[in-house]
């Protein structure tokens, strides 16, 4: 039989066995699926192929973006990973969900999208805000592990054009980031749906309601005369499966993100329906950056279809880019030749060395999915927090994307915009410390590096550490200009940047000027065998990090 045959016929029978093999070892490419058309170019759905990506020059230069991780499990305003826990008998997710909604077999997560109408959102305002604060590049929740589709999408009915807002919300991000001239970007995490939603196949082991399933079983023929009439609930919960080994165990997801260690195998028709969704997606809305919570690329090693969107997307927008890649791809858990082929993200965390490749941290000023909870006990990261994180990031070659939660309505809320603020006025006055920079030959000096906590799974090493203080220093280069970030200031106005002493092999020249930014004039300094002194000016500029520009005589 032709190789050509034989792989479509496997791939249609796709047992678990064989099909992780298949994909890593001969990097094939099964026949284009019906549905959406991938662009040619120079790209390949290899991961060989995808090494010769170069990240472009907008991303490397932006260093901030901000990101509306918003969708239906806002609406609970009870955190993320809503969808899911909520059918956890004993959770406090679903302790909640049965005294707010009422039983999950009854008021499912199919509902909550009916109840979330988005009635306040302002995409317009709320990107010119993060415009202001310093963002150079926008990012928008396209869909979750719900798998509920935030856009036009004509293959996944469940989608917030047709159910909940009514309305285009991945449409309405892009043009208020095109008109505020900011890099656009989505994120996409619905590859997940297969084994995350499992829980809603469940049903309680105790009380009045013991025995009887959660709407996860549920079909189209269950909606008869119902609001969600004409709809399958499996076309959102992806539930007509096996179950993954130890789907009980609620933490066994975890070990299983990359489709390892007993995760059911999605079947060939989930995968290809993710395809042609984030294809469709793409083509729509043209986003320069799209970001996958996914092990290197959506469904990978049981599928290629994460090599065939990410060659997609690179093709394509280099021919809107007449030939020049402005494409970002982010994913996590890379290895050293997935690193080569898309940028990659450490989750609420910081790596502790200047990387050889351009990367990036996401984190949050809450919880990724609104949490009232965290307001209600003034649990925000501070605006401090954010900029020390930006500024240890930076210095180490990376980028920071920050996740500003948005409530169920969509608006974000005082406390937040309050942070946001904090964080505009100290990039208003530092920028030029951050903005375009590259590494220094060395990221840092000061005590907290010395026990910087190693990076866990997607990341997580974030706030384990010891706090920055003022001798905590960052270094980025620019043009001729050292710039030396301390992250406290020292209480007797004396500070010491032992990197820049005299005769140092990271600094040769002798310093000419120092500068502090936000303050007017040149500080008296002296460059000893012990560092750079500086001798710092009465009044601090500000209340966060204190920036100094360094150039040669």
């Amino acid at each position: 039989m032709h190789r050509r045959e034989l792989l479509k016929k496997l791939a249609l029978a796709a047992p678990a066995a064989w099909l992780p093999g298949v994909v890593a070892g001969l990097n094939w490419s099964p026949l284009a699926p019906a549905g959406e058309r991938t662009a040619s170019g120079n790209f390949r759905p290899t991961w060989e192929s995808l090494a010769q990506y170069q990240t472009p020059d907008w991303f490397r230069d932006a260093k901030f973006g901000m990101w509306a991780h918003w969708g239906p499990q806002c609406q609970p305003e009870y955190g993320d990973w809503y969808a899911r826990e909520m059918y956890m008998e004993g959770h406090d997710k679903y302790n909640f969900h049965v005294q707010k909604y009422g039983h999950p077999s009854k008021f499912g997560f199919k509902d909550v999208i009916n109840e979330w109408k988005a009635e306040a959102w302002q995409p317009d305002e709320l990107v010119g805000f993060y415009q202001k604060a310093g963002a150079k590049y926008f990012v928008a929740l396209a869909n979750h592990h719900d798998n509920f589709d935030l856009y036009n999408s004509t293959h996944q009915p469940w989608n917030a054009t047709r159910l909940g807002p009514k309305k285009d919300l991945v449409g309405g991000w892009a043009k208020a980031a095109k008109k505020h001239g900011l890099r656009f970007g989505v994120s996409v995490h619905a590859a997940h749906t297969w084994s995350w939603l499992e829980p809603s196949r469940r049903a309680d082991k105790a009380g009045p309601l013991a025995g009887v399933p959660y709407d996860g079983h549920m079909t189209a023929a269950d909606g008869a005369g119902k609001w969600w009439q004409g709809y399958d609930p499996q076309a959102l919960y992806a539930q007509n499966h096996p179950l993954s080994e130890n789907s009980l165990d609620n933490g066994a997801i975890h070990k299983q993100w990359n489709w390892g260690n007993g995760a059911a195998v999605p079947s060939r028709e989930y995968c290809e329906k993710f395809f042609n969704r984030t294809v469709e997606l793409l083509d729509k809305y043209e986003p320069d950056l799209v970001y996958f919570d996914d092990t290197a690329l959506p469904l990978w090693p049981v599928s290629d279809v994460g090599l065939r969107i990410a060659a997609h997307m690179y093709n394509a927008n280099a021919k809107r880019h007449g030939g020049r890649n402005e494409a970002v791809i982010n994913g996590k858990i890379l290895d050293e030749q997935q690193r080569k082929c898309m940028v990659w993200d450490i989750e609420r965390g910081q790596s502790n060395q200047i990387e050889p490749l351009p990367w990036q941290t996401c984190t949050c000023l809450g919880d990724w999915h609104y949490d009232r909870r965290i307001y209600d006990r003034h649990g925000y990261k501070s605006a401090k927090s954010v900029v020390h994180t930006l500024i240890d990031v930076v210095s180490k070659n990376g980028n920071l994307l920050l996740n500003v939660p948005v409530r169920g309505n969509g608006s974000i809320d005082e406390q937040e915009r309050a942070v946001v603020e904090g964080i505009a006025a100290w990039m208003q006055a530092n920028g030029e410390s951050i903005y375009g920079t590259r590494p220094w030959k060395i990221f840092g000096e000061g005590p907290a590096q010395a026990s910087a906590p190693g990076l866990s799974a997607q990341g997580f090493n974030e706030g384990k550490g010891k706090p920055f203080g003022p001798q905590d220093i960052r270094f980025v280069t620019k043009d001729k200009v050292l710039y030396a970030t301390a992250l406290g200031w020292p209480a007797d106005g004396q500070l010491l940047i032992a990197a820049l002493a005299a005769g140092s092999p990271h600094y040769p020249q002798r310093v000419g000027r120092v500068e502090l930014l936000g303050s007017p004039g040149a500080l008296h300094f002296e460059q000893t065998a012990q560092g750079l002194a500086l001798t710092l000016p009465a009044q601090k500029p500000n209340e966060l990090a204190y920036a100094f520009r360094i150039m040669p005589a």
